[in-house]
């Protein structure tokens, strides 16, 4: 009997769980629908809700952002700007206008070391990370 009952409680919080993720990710209309149903960005959004639910400290993203529509990247950038108001986070990504959207402070690896850490326009304009990511070429 007591067996039964903490599948109960267990099934409620599951679905309680659920719940939060999918207003949290705002994909409560789409409740009903196989993830393989859903867009590309949809998709992404259940994966990292699937992350949330764990409750962990530290959350990588990998091109959160790749592949997605112009409006599912905003929507993208807005969902990691909110989980970082409680989560640490570390995106590695590759599109600077996503991360223009995301961060304040960004750390730039050259051949696995840093090869500087600084606010995103600085980054963006550093001669040296422009000579590296876009080849001497597109400095002139």
């Amino acid at each position: 009997m007591l067996a039964a009952a903490s599948r109960i409680h267990f099934g409620e919080r599951a679905n309680a769980v659920v719940n939060e993720m999918l207003e949290r990710i705002g994909l409560t209309g789409a409740a009903g629908r196989l993830v393989g149903q859903l867009a590309h960005g949809q998709r992404q959004w259940v994966e990292l809700g699937i992350v949330l639910s764990t409750d962990p400290q530290l959350i990588l993203l990998d091109e959160p952002a790749a592949g997605m529509t112009h409006e599912e990247v905003h929507k993208t950038a807005e969902l990691v700007r909110e989980i970082n108001r409680s989560k640490a986070l570390i995106v590695v990504e590759h599109d600077m206008q996503f991360i223009r959207m995301i961060a304040k402070q960004v750390t730039v690896f050259n051949q696995g070391s840093i090869l500087v850490e600084d606010t995103v326009e600085s980054i963006l304009r550093n001669p040296l990370v422009r000579d590296i990511y876009l080849g001497k070429q597109a400095v002139a």
